[in-house]
């Protein structure tokens, strides 16, 4: 069997993982076990977190359309949705929030077709 010499693959290696870590903190950016632990953690919270950015989305339309819906309607977020599920609009939270946000007088139109 053929000798393999490893240099040149492990410092491709290295290089790559305090690739990954460049930003972190301490050792972690500069030594590379601390940075491969570091990377494995990171790779789990993002997992994670990809899941959670979608319910703080949500939670941050909800808070743009009651807002808009106190100020302009005088109603609750609970209320609102109710309203427009019974007259069948079927717009979803995000656009709802877009519109409070950039286009007010739209929403306020969405809110006197509710009512």
């Amino acid at each position: 069997m053929t000798r393999v010499k490893r240099g040149t693959t492990r410092i491709k290696s290295r290089r790559n993982t305090l690739k990954q870590a460049k930003g972190y903190r301490f050792g972690r950016s500069k030594k590379v076990r601390q940075a491969h632990e570091a990377i494995a953690h990171a790779g789990v919270h993002a997992f994670g977190h990809r899941r959670k950015k979608k319910k703080d989305f949500r939670r941050l339309w909800q808070v743009k359309i009651n807002a808009a819906t106190r100020e302009y309607g005088n109603i609750s977020y609970s209320q609102f949705i109710f309203m427009l599920k019974q007259k069948g609009i079927g717009l979803d939270r995000k656009s709802l929030a877009d519109l409070a946000e950039n286009n007010p007088e739209i929403f306020k139109k969405v809110l006197e077709k509710v009512k």
